[in-house]
Order: C-alpha cells, then sequence, then structure tokens
C-alpha cells in the first residue's frame, strides 16, 4: 500500500458500528525535527463558534514505530498528546478509537447502519515534532466500512479496496484546512445526483431509526434544491467548484445544519418529507438554501481575523449579524425567488419570526456587533433569562438586513438592493478574488463597500444605527414601502388573559420555564416555580392553565404556587393577551412583486 511521504494518512473503520467504536488513526512518515511529537485535537470547528472537547470520547490510544515496536507518551494539557520519538524512529503509526454516538451536524455519529464523519472531531494533528509545512501538504484518508455502504464526501476519491465484508475508500485532501473542513457520510443508500449549470450536485441522505421516506416528497425536495441553486447562480454566478455534497439526516426531533467547504449536513426531523406536513418541508428548504449560501457567505468570503484558522481557541468577530443573520435573509429571499417557496410560505415563515421578534425585548440592551462577539457566551450558553438582555444575532440580523434591503432599494430607485451588496462583497473580497484591499472583511469593509454601491453613498450612518446601536429595526417602516402592514396573527382572534410566560409540564406539574417581554409574573415569580392553582382551581397541565385563563381579563386573581418546595401564593390582575402584528396584511405592489421575483434569465 502506498503512502504519501510529503503528507499524512488519515484512517477510520466504521466495521464496529454496533458498539459505536470508530476505530481510527493517523501514519505519519519521517522526517521528524524533535525527539519529541506532540498531537492535539482541534477544539475549534470550523462553521461553529463554540470550543468544543473531541478528546473526551477517545480511549485505547496507541503509538508504533516502524518495527511495530510501542513508543511511550504522556497526556499534555487539555487537548494533547507528547509521543517520545527515538531518533532511529523513520515512521510512525498512531490508533485510537472514538466513541462515535453524538447524533449533531458537528459530531461523529457510527451505529450499525451508518458513519457521519466529522475530521476535527476524529483525527489529532501534529503541531510540533515535524516541519508543520507539511500539513500543507496533500494527505490520504483511508475509511473502512461495511462492504454494501457508499461514501460520500467533497474529498477527491482516489481508489477502492475490497476486503472480506468491508471495504477501504481512499481518498485526498489537498491541505489541512480543507480536510477539517469536509464532512464523510457512508451509508447503503444511493446518493441522488444532480447537474445545475454544469455543476454535479450529490444528495446522501440516512435515517435514524432506518425509516425509508415518501420518495415523492424526496424527489420533489431534490426539484426544489435544484431551483434554489439555480437561483444562487443568478445571483453570484455559476460557479467553479469542484462536485458539491449535501448530506441529509432524517431525525426524530433533532434538528441542525453546518456548512463545510463543498458540502452541508442538514437534519431535520423526518416528518419534513411526510406528505401534508407543509411546515416542517419549508423549513427543511430553507435549510438547505441557508448552508448552500454559505458556500459564498462563509466558506469563501470571511472575516479576515478567519483567514487562517487557530483550531486551539475561539476567534471572534462582530460580523455574525452579516455572515448568519444576512445569510438567513437572503437564504429565504432565494427560495421564494426560486419558486421552491411561494409566497404564503414566505408571509408564514415571516410571521413566525415576528411572533419570536417580539416575545423578546434584548434589542435594548444588546447591539447585533456585541451579540455577534459574544456568541460563545450568550448564544451557546443561553438560559431562561436570555431573552431579557441579549438577541439572536440570526433572528434581529435578519430583519436588520431586510430593513437595510428596503432602504438601500429607496434610495437606489429600486436599482440595488442589499442581495446584491452581499453578492458584491463577495465578488471583491472572497477567497480567490483579485482585490487590491487583500480578502476577507471587516466591519469598515463591508460599510465603506455599501457607500460605493448605487443609492449607498450616504448610508454609512444607517448600517452603524442598525449594527451598532440597541433597538430593534424599524420594519414598519420598511414595510410601507411595499404598501404592507402588520396585523395580529388571524388565528388568535379570542382575546385571552395572558401571563407572559412559558411553561413545561413535568409528572403532573407545571413549572415556568422563561417569560416574555412585559410578563406581569416577572417580579412575582421565578423560573423553576411550580404552579398549583388560580383562586383554588387546581392547575395539572398547560392546558388547564390556559383554561383557567379563559375570560378572566381584568379579573384580580390568587395564584398559588411553590419556590423551592414552599408554598405561596402571589394576587394580581390578569392582563389581556398583547395582539402583536405579526403577519403581513395587504397584497403589496409592484415593487413587493418585483422583490419576490426570480432574479433567472427567462426564456423567450
Amino acid at each position: 500500500m502506498s503512502t504519501i511521504h510529503s503528507g499524512l494518512v488519515f484512517t477510520a473503520d466504521a466495521t464496529n458500528g454496533q458498539m459505536h467504536h470508530l476505530s481510527t488513526g493517523v501514519r505519519i512518515e519521517g522526517p521528524f525535527t524533535s525527539t519529541r511529537l506532540v498531537l492535539r485535537f482541534p477544539r475549534w470547528v470550523p462553521g461553529s463558534y463554540f470550543l468544543r472537547e473531541p478528546i473526551q470520547h477517545m480511549f485505547d490510544f496507541g503509538v508504533i514505530d516502524q518495527h511495530e515496536k510501542e513508543l511511550t507518551w504522556k497526556r499534555i494539557d487539555v487537548d494533547g498528546i507528547a509521543v517520545n520519538v527515538p531518533k532511529s524512529v523513520t515512521s510512525l503509526n498512531i490508533t485510537y478509537t472514538l466513541f462515535a454516538k453524538e447524533l449533531s451536524v458537528r459530531s461523529n455519529h457510527l451505529d450499525s447502519t451508518h458513519l457521519h464523519l466529522m475530521p476535527p472531531f476524529t483525527w489529532f494533528l501534529p503541531v510540533q515534532g515535524i516541519d508543520l509545512q507539511r500539513l500543507n501538504q496533500t494527505h490520504q484518508v483511508e475509511i473502512t466500512a461495511p462492504e454494501s455502504w457508499t461514501p460520500a464526501t467533497q474529498l477527491e476519491a482516489v481508489g477502492t479496496i475490497k476486503n472480506g465484508d468491508a471495504r477501504l475508500w481512499k481518498f485526498t485532501t489537498p491541505d489541512r484546512d480543507y480536510l477539517l473542513d469536509s464532512i464523510i457520510e457512508v451509508n447503503p443508500n444511493e446518493a441522488i445526483q444532480t447537474v445545475v449549470n454544469g455543476r454535479v450536485h450529490n444528495l446522501k441522505w440516512w435515517d435514524s431509526g432506518g425509516h425509508v421516506p415518501n420518495q415523492e416528497r424526496l424527489q420533489t425536495f431534490v426539484e426544489d434544491t435544484e431551483k434554489i441553486i439555480k437561483e444562487h447562480f443568478a445571483l453570484f454566478g455559476t460557479p467553479d467548484w469542484p462536485d458539491y455534497t449535501t448530506v441529509l439526516h432524517l431525525t426524530e426531533k433533532a434538528r441542525g445544519g453546518l456548512e463545510h467547504m463543498n458540502s452541508q449536513t442538514s437534519m431535520m426531523p423526518r416528518q419534513c418529507l411526510f406528505p401534508h406536513h407543509e411546515d416542517e418541508y419549508r423549513d427543511l428548504v430553507s435549510l438547505f438554501s441557508h448552508e448552500y449560501l454559505h458556500q459564498w457567505n462563509v466558506k469563501r468570503l470571511r472575516p479576515k481575523n478567519f483567514l487562517d484558522y487557530d483550531l486551539q481557541k475561539e476567534t471572534h468577530t462582530d460580523l455574525l449579524w452579516w455572515f448568519e443573520g444576512g445569510t438567513s435573509w437572503l437564504g429565504d429571499m432565494l427560495c421564494v425567488r426560486s419558486g421552491a417557496w411561494t409566497e404564503e410560505d414566505w408571509r408564514k415563515d415571516f410571521a413566525r419570526k415576528m411572533k419570536r421578534h417580539m416575545h423578546a425585548n434584548g434589542m435594548s440592551r444588546e447591539s447585533l456587533a456585541e451579540s455577534s462577539h459574544d456568541a460563545w457566551i450568550h448564544l451557546y450558553r443561553s438560559g431562561p433569562y436570555t431573552r431579557e438582555s441579549q438577541i439572536s444575532y440570526y433572528l434581529e440580523g435578519e430583519l436588520a438586513l431586510m430593513c437595510l434591503d428596503v432602504e438601500l432599494r429607496r434610495r437606489s430607485k429600486g436599482e440595488f438592493g442589499a442581495c446584491n451588496l452581499i453578492a458584491e462583497v463577495c465578488r471583491r473580497f472572497s477567497l480567490g478574488a483579485d482585490s487590491p484591499d487583500g480578502v476577507g472583511v471587516d466591519y469598515t469593509t463591508i460599510r465603506e463597500t455599501l457607500k460605493q454601491v448605487p443609492g449607498g453613498k450616504s448610508m454609512g450612518p444607517y448600517l452603524d444605527r442598525l449594527v451598532k446601536h440597541r433597538h430593534a429595526p424599524n420594519i414598519l417602516h420598511a414595510l410601507k414601502y411595499f404598501r404592507l402592514q402588520l396585523a395580529p396573527d388571524t388565528k388568535d382572534t379570542e382575546e385571552k388573559a395572558w401571563l407572559g410566560i412559558n411553561t413545561r409540564d413535568q409528572n403532573g406539574s407545571v413549572q415556568i420555564t422563561t417569560y416574555h417581554s412585559q410578563s406581569p409574573l416577572r417580579e412575582l415569580t421565578e423560573v423553576g416555580d411550580e404552579l398549583l392553582a388560580i383562586d383554588s382551581v387546581r392547575i395539572r397541565s398547560s392546558a388547564d392553565l390556559q383554561r383557567l385563563l379563559k375570560g378572566r381579563i381584568d379579573d384580580s386573581v390568587t395564584l398559588e404556587m411553590t419556590h423551592e418546595g414552599i408554598l405561596r401564593e402571589v394576587t394580581l390582575r390578569l392582563p389581556s393577551s398583547p395582539r402583536h402584528g405579526v403577519m403581513l396584511k395587504g397584497k403589496g405592489n409592484a415593487r413587493w412583486a418585483e422583490w419576490i421575483k426570480t432574479r433567472q434569465a427567462t426564456e423567450e
């Protein structure tokens, strides 16, 4: 078996799926620059914004030299291992086992039906003891899996060998960063291939329970992804990337998405492909579009300080409102423009977002720039009181980009919008661009580009207010441009007494989990308190609570509860449920029709 002397060989064996044990290894040829080889697991995963500890899943570590002699080693720090390398050693074979049971888009998962492999969660990397320039050389990846399985990955396949009931698949990766920003899915399901404008796209699905998705719905999804891809190409141009891979995991409840270079993993509850589950299907389409858009707006256009990854520590940016919020906004716009969503789909999704927006009040305490920078300690470590002082750069960034888009269109007389701005920034500053200012962006880069596009000359202060000030964007003003208004949810026709809380039913009790903005119980109770009765009538479920509130607007009631196991009573007057404007009212004008129509060239 040939080896690549300049690079490394990374191995994984998925034939012990029943135990969730992924046998893993790294082979390193000499020369070695020291008698101490230091290996570390990456802790920061490209596409995520939170330190993780994949080394926690490792056991059975060992290392042998070219004569199969065991070498001594020791654990160092939180993420590393130091190997003693005698001068006579010309090659090392490092082996260990990973427990691969965590089912998420950011982790390894192995069972008897598939392998989902995340390279940063799989392989140690040398950080001392060899010439580190070798990490930028071509590496080889070898995956052993059951004979009936086939892989899907953006890595380049270079060969395969049958080995009894298993098969060894060989791939190459051009460098360390491409390896770490890849995904490998191996399972028995045949990949579905489509070609869009000459670009090959592969869809590899897997269901966590072995359920086979409805084939008509699956085919509809394939056709809708093709529409979305064409709409992306209409905005950004047809790219010259290699083949693109979509890994789709269907689960009972788990949901998530993670972009990689030339690939994505999207995870959705399997109901998304059930007939007549339109809300869930709409979410699936949105997720695909969001992760696909990241090929431009994250994978190739990056914050300047993300150009060279430091894999051992968090890398901060105040631009997640652009890279995530902007991607959420534009990804959904491309869904409706492509025809994968109807106009009604967009309106329903907008109403869902507005409900979340209206139930929180964190925008008076945190700006989009602050939310972006503090993602590691806020969004990824949220709690029951988070919505009172913090915001989501996804949701609020999306609404801010919509307002920016409308204002830019207003000032350019419809010539230019935020979608064009994103495309222009990507064109100028993405990896591989011939830019006099270099690749990568910061806030100043985006602001200066805005000032140079049609309608944007004097919009710097407007962008500053959206991003750096602590207040909600003026959505009502933006909607007036389209002759649209906001109205309460038409399903919420009955005015109800309101406590402004979310609750959890647990073993016959009802507990407070979070508060809405201006909740009358915020100063009278705490998260975790158990609600027992209203005016001595027992509460056994959240449904009971809603029935007891019906018709009680402006009534003074006694609420019985427990706090830390101690009985309490509070008296309050019940307000009516706020009827926030969350749904679009009106048909919209010609500007609205232009806003949501396709940007693809129409055939004569």
